[in-house]
């Protein structure tokens, strides 16, 4: 039985049918095409397979075994057991998706990225990790990336995964307003997921208070300014951020407290001919779970005067330091040099033993036979310093890396 709205549409294909086809024909070719090229999202699948292997000639904390992390290494002799270890992974490797849609309210750009290298409770682990989850619209941006209170360009072109321990590099859940933005110079304000540490530790772990749990009524405000030109460039971030903490002890002392963390990170690019030189200072109280590799944000401060409150916490003040020279000889081969360093302010109340100065240098020489390839060794070096009791313990590393790039790009103009 013939419909209702078969019937309709059939009487109008005949009344306008020669117009119809027409239409159709004339339209044959767009329809083809699909959507206008401007309106296409593009998807950029990228990463690499990475080989890191090598030798150390002293000792670490095993679940740390193939990076050098100044704060893993021992506090006291053989902490760690006999020297001498050789180690191979491929936990630097990653996968990540990009997308880029045009729309009328700017073009929409997402990340979403993932590697093997496990921290937290994964820590030694080769486990898929959460690096991106972004997206950012006009001015607006949310998700997981950098924190605006890092520079990711002060990162050197080194193999070691780590990185230098003076520097602050963190990703961290935030939300993102970039009122002004010209080019790479931009302005940046965010708040921040406060608690978080760079190694997806928990807080309450780098508070050295027994029973205290940490509290956070804020999320953490961090902003920066960039200045973006031929030369490279210069970019100033500041943080800050409350941390309070609870005493969940059943006894009569109340270890309860609160603490204003700060900080100021000036970094720079400087291009030298082929070259580029990456520096960067930070100095702040409290901001050690933003920094690279650095222990705990509050310390032990004696109160010895007062009997319920005999001590109290302290956010402990910083500076580190990052000097790196990348060296681009030619198409096929790299170099880089340089230097970073942590120094803590420690609490008198801290035990002796407790991490005071992380150094780190490296240098290498890269190969690079296409592009999308390179290869070659790595010497590294870190040291540790003891708060009080004089110990001190360094490490020296070969390493040789294999990095194998990949990028696909679909849809699009």
């Amino acid at each position: 039985m013939r419909t209702k709205e078969t019937h309709v549409t059939q009487r109008s294909h005949a009344g306008i049918g020669p117009l119809y086809l027409a239409a159709l024909l004339l339209a044959a070719p767009a329809l083809a095409q699909g959507p206008p090229a401007e309106e296409k999202t593009r998807l950029d699948l990228y990463g690499f397979a990475m080989l890191d292997t090598g030798y150390q000639s002293k000792q670490n904390d095993p679940a740390w075994f193939d990076v050098l992390r100044p704060t893993k290494l021992p506090s006291r002799a053989n902490e760690f057991g006999e020297d001498g270890h050789w180690f191979a992974g491929v936990r630097q490797s990653r996968f990540g998706v990009k997308s880029f849609t045009p729309t009328s309210h700017g073009e929409l750009k997402t990340i979403f990225e993932f590697e093997l290298f496990g921290t937290g409770v994964d820590a030694g682990q080769t486990t898929f990790r959460l690096r991106h989850a972004w997206g950012e619209l006009g001015q607006i941006g949310a998700g997981q990336t950098w924190s605006p209170f890092m520079d990711i360009d002060v990162f050197p072109n080194s193999v070691e995964y780590w990185g230098p321990s003076g520097m602050v590099f963190f990703r961290n859940v935030q939300v993102r307003w970039t009122p002004w933005q010209n080019g790479d110079s931009r302005f940046a304000v965010a708040l921040e997921r406060p608690g978080a540490s760079a190694d997806q530790g928990d807080f309450s772990g780098r508070i050295e208070l027994q029973g205290v749990k940490g509290r956070f009524p804020l999320p953490d405000l961090s902003a920066h300014y960039r200045h973006a030109a031929d030369w490279g460039h210069v970019q100033v971030a500041g943080i800050l951020r409350q941390m309070k903490w609870d005493d969940l002890n059943d006894d009569d002392l109340d270890l309860s407290g609160d603490a204003t963390g700060w900080g100021i990170n000036v970094s720079s690019n400087v291009k030298i001919g082929k070259h580029v030189a990456r520096a960067s200072v930070v100095y702040g109280e409290g901001i050690q779970n933003y920094m690279n590799d650095a222990p705990v944000d509050v310390g032990i401060e004696n109160n010895l005067g007062n009997s319920r409150t005999p001590i109290v916490g302290k956010a402990l003040p910083l500076l580190g330091i990052v000097a790196f020279l990348d060296l681009n000889w030619n198409a096929n081969w790299t170099s880089t040099v340089g230097y970073s360093m942590i120094d803590i302010d420690n609490s008198e109340g801290q035990s002796d033993n407790a991490f005071k100065k992380g150094q780190y240098a490296l240098a290498n020489l890269l190969y690079y036979p296409t592009p999308s390839v390179f290869l070659g060794p790595e010497i590294q070096w870190g040291k540790r310093e003891n708060f009080r009791d004089g110990f001190t313990s360094d490490d020296f590393r070969i390493q040789f890396s294999a990095k194998y790039n990949f990028k696909l790009s679909l849809g699009g103009k």
